[in-house]
């Protein structure tokens, strides 16, 4: 089994989910996220855009019900020893195999909890379980059970997140390298793909972001690539990537030459991201994180400029997105811990001008405070 981390750290996992359903009165718990999965069991696919669950019921047993492409794959990658498969076939309903499974370990009756938020579980799909389960148990939405454990990372995960960061560098100095006038966004994107899969990384759990000129103030990924002009704007979100767990990062790179009003917006965004380093420790609450950045950008002029969050976690995601729980908004109560890991943007998009500033790295919570993660300077650097 090729396995990622060792049977101390998955049984240390499996005892805390077990502690935590104990606490919440669930007999069992029914995984769709495949961030779940992959933390608890090893198992790694992309086998999640169709019908699967993972089940671990209060005695321990661990048995996943997936369909026939995703049995060596869980066999290979996974410590799930009971594997089921439900069979394609016109009209197949998955819920029904998974009442058998349900019936087998006792669990008529009794509680599940259930994670509705997750990408595999589709609307029909869930609108199929609930109907299934219907008169059988009682269920209740337990989305974020597992999520809240993994957003503490153990040391062998930390050991990822860096080996990620470090990519995450390299594939930004092949930007600094690559991006100038006359190169096309494809050539630049795929330097940096190419640094990262050579250092033995992974594919992101979402395309990495790039833009010049005018859509260099967009915030996600489309499909048009630019050629650079002598004068232009470059924005990249991208992460290192390495078994899953990421490290991203942002920058914004004036080609040519700089607007002055680039060179306000930098200073901006430098002292946005201080003032959110020195919020980021253990004690606060991740919504003044976010506050003190909005703070910052409202009072120097950028308040129709800013976004209204400023980050979130990362850890071991799977498409679409890499984005974690929780996110850096205000209001948010989740307490900062040591072992947290936030990725944190200062993302400044003026409209009137179609002038774009942004900066972001990622971070380790420690116990006095925080580490950053990337090694790169923060200068503005004009190509």
């Amino acid at each position: 089994m090729g396995l990622h981390f060792s049977k101390e750290e998955f049984s240390s996992r499996k005892s805390k989910v077990l502690k935590s359903m104990k606490e919440q009165n669930i007999d069992a718990l029914l995984m769709f996220r495949q961030e779940s999965m992959y933390w608890l069991t090893g198992y790694d696919t992309f086998g999640f855009v169709f019908f699967q669950t993972l089940i671990l019921d209060q005695k321990g047993n661990v048995l996943l019900l997936t369909r026939a492409p995703d049995l060596r794959q869980a066999q290979n990658t996974s410590n799930i020893e009971d594997i089921r498969i439900w069979v394609d076939k016109d009209g197949s309903n998955p819920t029904n195999d998974l009442k058998i499974i349900l019936d087998e370990l006792n669990l008529k009756g009794k509680k599940l909890g259930i994670e509705y938020e997750a990408y595999g579980l589709t609307g029909r799909n869930a609108l199929k379980l609930n109907k299934s389960l219907e008169n059988y148990c009682s269920i209740e939405d337990q989305s974020e059970l597992i999520t809240k454990l993994r957003v503490v990372k153990s040391k062998e995960e930390i050991v990822y997140v860096r080996k990620a960061a470090e990519l995450a560098d390299k594939a930004l100095d092949e930007a600094w390298k690559h991006a100038k006038a006359g190169v096309s966004e494809s050539k630049i994107l795929a330097e940096m793909n190419r640094i990262i899969f050579e250092g033995g990384g992974d594919y992101p759990a979402n395309e990495f972001i790039i833009g010049s000129g005018d859509n260099a103030l967009l915030c996600r990924y489309q499909a048009e690539k630019k050629i650079l002009q002598t004068t232009d704007q470059l924005s990249i979100e991208w992460a290192g990537t390495y078994r899953h767990y990421h490290s991203a990062m942002f920058r914004t790179m004036p080609i040519g030459k700089a607007d002055s009003k680039h060179h306000k917006m930098h200073d901006a965004c430098i002292e946005a991201l201080k003032n959110c380093e020195n919020k980021l420790k253990p004690g606060n609450n991740v919504g003044e994180v976010f506050d003190v950045h909005a703070k910052t950008f409202d009072d120097l002029g950028y308040n129709k400029s800013r976004m209204n969050a400023c980050g979130y976690s990362l850890g071991n995601t799977f498409s679409p997105n890499w984005m974690d729980w929780p996110m850096l908004y205000t209001g948010n109560p989740y307490i900062i811990e040591p072992g947290n890991i936030f990725f944190m943007h200062m993302i400044l998009m003026d409209s009137e001008n179609q002038l774009a500033m942004n900066l972001g790295e990622t971070y380790l919570v420690t116990d006095n405070g925080n580490e950053r993660l990337g090694k790169q300077k923060l200068d503005l650097v004009i190509l």
